[in-house]
């Protein structure tokens, strides 16, 4: 797979995308659009049932929160379209990981605030009620109601998150994936919130904030987790896969291929992961005393920027010994 695509195509900076990328882009951005009309209909659908329940608000304020990383996959999207200039020479794809950490600390932020303040509801023991509302001239437990939106939001969430994760591992998204990740969950949280105005309906006041806690403690840990992986991509930690599992084998490839040429005696890359893009920094120890010729470099890199579109800037430097106090070591150990 090259990154030149014969077609105009869709850019990422300089970088234009496959043809398989384009169309993940553009399923991208269409589902986006689509999570948001969902969530404007379900945060007014549940601000309308909320009542006094404090899993219910809980519930509202994590469905609030997930417009968060659909609108950052947007604008960063829009935002890594311009391409380099002087006063960015590197192009403008750090916005993802900007964008990433913005969404990421508002979580945290929240999550810490539910969390405490479910916590100190439980603590006083403040009993929460539900009461009645009269719909077309009969009167209904409010509960009712509650339970009923939350079980219908439940489900598209996950379907949603599942769509998104295949495209995350496509267009390497973590902004994507993170939003992914956080879909698929959602279903417990639409759970923990019937279970938690079911308890007040059977007079187990407890049980409400309990679920808030719950609630607070799932979007606390997706902040935590998503800020921990924002800053460390923006820190330049080593590649990695979109879901942060493992070291890129993108590495180990390029590696492979630069020992297997004639003129080489050892290789070893470093990679700096820009947000969907990689800037490629590779140390080759020629096989002899004379160096290798422009044609013998430039041949090189241009097979090394034709194995995977993510390889934006490659450079190849020849030196007498491998620079190891600052390359990442083997796949299998070191910092993750």
């Amino acid at each position: 797979m090259t990154n030149v695509d014969s077609s105009s195509g869709t850019r990422f900076g300089h970088t234009r995308l496959p043809a398989e990328q384009q169309e993940a882009l553009r399923k991208a951005r269409r589902i986006e659009w689509i999570t948001i009309g969902f969530l404007a209909v379900t945060t007014t659908l549940v601000f309308l049932v909320l009542g006094n329940s404090q899993a219910m608000k809980a519930a509202w304020i994590e469905d609030l929160l997930s417009f968060l990383p659909p609108l950052s996959f947007l604008l960063a999207a829009h935002a890594i379209r311009k391409p380099p200039s002087e006063k960015h020479p590197y192009g403008y794809h750090r916005s993802t990981g900007v964008a990433h950490l913005v969404a990421a600390v508002a979580l945290t932020v929240m999550g810490g605030y539910l969390l405490v303040e479910s916590a100190l509801g439980l603590i006083r023991a403040e009993h929460p009620t539900i009461g009645g509302i009269e719909l077309f001239g009969v009167t209904i437990w409010l509960g009712w109601l509650m339970m009923g939106v939350m079980v219908l939001t439940a489900a598209p969430p996950v379907f949603l998150g599942r769509a998104k994760m295949k495209l995350a591992e496509k267009l390497h998204d973590k902004v994507l994936y993170a939003d992914a990740d956080m879909n698929k969950a959602d279903w417990m949280t639409a759970v923990a919130a019937v279970v938690g105005v079911a308890g007040i309906g059977f007079g187990l006041w407890w049980a409400d904030y309990a679920a808030a806690l719950i609630i607070a403690a799932s979007i606390l840990h997706d902040g935590f987790k998503n800020t921990r992986a924002a800053v460390s991509a923006l820190m330049d930690k080593r590649a990695m896969t979109y879901d942060d599992s493992e070291p890129h084998p993108l590495g180990r490839r390029l590696d492979d291929y630069l020992r297997s040429l004639d003129w080489t005696g050892d290789a070893k890359s470093r990679i700096r992961d820009e947000g969907h893009v990689f800037h490629v920094e590779s140390f080759v120890v020629p096989a002899s005393q004379a160096l290798p010729t422009l044609d013998q470099l430039e041949e090189a890199r241009q097979a090394c920027i034709a194995m995977d579109w993510k390889v934006q800037d490659m450079v190849i430097v020849p030196v007498s010994e491998l620079p190891t106090e600052f390359l990442p070591g083997p796949t299998s150990g070191g910092e993750r």
